[in-house]
């Protein structure tokens, strides 16, 4: 259950944000729930072989090198999504951040209701 309303809460703030930026395109409200699955499944498995492989140049960068991660993580699910467009790398790396501080305001809302 608690896997269905973090995939839900990733799928509206993924929505809201393509509303508020112009670089971010989704068809319609189902793709954003695909664009979850896809981000989740990017996540679980593409995510740490980057973060090994970039480990020297994140220490360097003091961290700021798992932005830019999150940002092509972002361009490979609008690689596999034909429904998902963004204008770019600076748009995906605003989409991420955004996407992640939205993703934690929601989540600590509906965490503390429980």
């Amino acid at each position: 259950m608690n896997f269905i309303i973090r995939l839900l809460i990733t799928a509206i703030s993924a929505f809201l944000l393509s509303k508020i930026l112009s670089g971010v395109h989704f068809n319609d409200f189902g793709s954003t729930i695909i664009f979850a699955v896809v981000l989740g499944l990017l996540n679980l498995i593409v995510k740490p072989i980057l973060s090994i492989l970039s480990l020297p140049i994140t220490i360097l960068t003091l961290g700021l090198f798992s932005f830019v991660i999150n940002a092509l993580i972002i361009l490979l699910a609008d690689y596999f999504m034909d429904s998902m467009q963004v204008d770019g790398f600076l748009w995906a790396l605003l989409f991420s951040i955004l996407l992640s501080l939205v993703t934690s305001a929601f989540s600590t809302i509906f965490e503390s209701n429980d």
